[in-house]
C-alpha cells in the first residue's frame, strides 16, 4: 500500500458545498480597501515611507486571493501550512532562478521571449516538484490548485519588482505608474503564471505514478504548449507594433525609419495597436483557459484501478 491519495473529480469539491467558506471574498474586499487607502494616503500626503506598503498590497492581492479561492474550493484538505508553502518558497525558487538563467543564457533577438516562456515554465515546474514531492497526494484536482499556488508565487514577486521598477522616474517617485502597473497586472495575473503552472501542475500530478513525478510524453508536450503561450504573451507587444507597421505604415514614415529615424506614430496608428495588443492578450488567454476547461472535462471518474489506494495522508 502506497499510502498514496488520489484526486476525486475536479467537479467534486473536496468540502460539502454548504460548509465550504468564502474566506476568498472578505481577503480581496478587505485587501483592495487597505491598497486604495493607502494609495489615497500617499497621494495627498507625499509620504514615500507607504510606497512599500502599496508595492507589497498591490502585488499580493489578486494572486493571495485566487491561490485561497482554490485552495477552499478544490483542495482544503491540503492543509493551509502546506499552500503557504508552496506560494512563498516556490514563488521565490521561481524568481530567484529564471533571473539567473535569463542573464546567462538569452540576449536581445527576435527569439529572446521564446527562452523567456522556456525558462520561467521550467523554473515554476521545478520549484512545484520541490515544494510539493512530500506531499501524499496525486491527481488532476490537487495539481492543478498546487500548480496554480506556485504560479500565484511567482507572479505575486514578479509584480512587486514591476511595481517597483515603475514608481522610479527621472522626476523622482511617479504614483501614477505604480497604480497603473499594479492594476495592470492584478487584472492579468489570473490568466498568465497562475493558469499556465496550474496547467502544467495538473498534469503533472496526473501523470504521477507510486509516489514519483515522471517524465512522460504529456508532461513534455503540456511543459512546451505554456512555454509557447507563455512566449506569446510576452512578444504580444513586439507582435502590435509589428502589425500596425505592415497595415498602415504612410510612405513618409517609412522614409524616415530607413534614413534611421524613428517616425511618430500617428492616432490611429496608437489605437490600432492597442487593439492588437489586447486582442493578443485575449485570444492567449482564451487559449490557456480552453486548454484547462479541456484537461478537467477529460479527467476519468475515479482513479486507475490498483495505482493509489485512499488513505490518510
Amino acid at each position: 500500500m502506497s499510502g498514496y491519495r488520489p484526486a476525486p473529480r475536479i467537479t467534486t469539491p473536496p468540502v460539502r458545498a454548504a460548509a465550504r467558506p468564502h474566506h476568498w471574498v472578505k481577503f480581496f474586499a478587505t485587501g483592495l480597501l487597505l491598497w486604495a487607502c493607502t494609495v489615497l494616503v500617499t497621494f495627498f500626503t507625499d509620504n514615500s515611507n507607504l510606497v512599500p506598503t502599496i508595492v507589497l498590497l498591490g502585488s499580493f492581492l489578486v494572486p493571495a486571493t485566487v491561490v485561497i479561492w482554490a485552495f477552499e474550493r478544490y483542495a482544503a484538505d491540503l492543509g493551509a501550512d502546506r499552500i503557504v508553502t508552496c506560494f512563498g518558497i516556490g514563488g521565490v525558487i521561481g524568481v530567484l532562478g529564471a533571473s539567473v538563467l535569463e542573464s546567462y543564457l538569452l540576449s536581445p533577438s527576435v527569439w529572446m521571449y521564446v527562452g523567456v516562456g522556456l525558462i520561467e515554465e521550467a523554473v515554476k515546474l521545478a520549484a512545484l516538484v520541490l515544494v510539493s514531492r512530500r506531499l501524499r497526494v496525486v491527481g488532476l484536482r490537487y495539481g492543478l490548485v498546487l500548480g496554480a499556488t506556485v504560479g500565484a508565487g511567482f507572479a505575486a514577486f514578479e509584480s512587486a519588482g514591476y511595481a517597483f521598477n515603475a514608481v522610479l522616474s527621472i522626476q523622482g517617485l511617479s504614483l501614477d505608474d505604480l497604480v497603473e502597473t499594479e492594476i495592470l497586472r492584478g487584472v492579468l495575473a489570473p490568466v498568465g503564471h497562475i493558469l499556465w503552472t496550474a496547467i502544467i501542475g495538473g498534469v503533472l500530478f496526473r501523470e504521477r505514478r507510486g509516489g514519483r513525478f515522471r517524465l512522460t510524453v504529456p508532461l513534455l508536450l503540456t511543459y512546451l504548449g505554456v512555454s509557447l503561450l507563455h512566449a506569446l504573451w510576452d512578444s504580444m507587444s513586439g507582435i502590435a507594433v509589428w502589425l500596425v507597421a505592415r497595415t498602415t505604415t504612410s510612405d513618409f514614415q517609412r522614409a524616415l525609419f530607413d534614413l534611421g529615424y524613428m517616425p511618430n506614430p500617428s492616432g490611429e496608428q496608437v489605437h490600432l495597436y492597442t487593439a492588437y495588443d489586447t486582442a493578443g492578450l485575449l485570444l492567449v488567454a482564451l487559449g490557456g483557459l480552453l486548454w484547462l476547461r479541456m484537461l478537467i472535462r477529460r479527467e476519468p471518474t475515479a482513479p486507475i484501478p490498483g495505482q493509489y489506494p485512499s488513505a490518510p495522508a
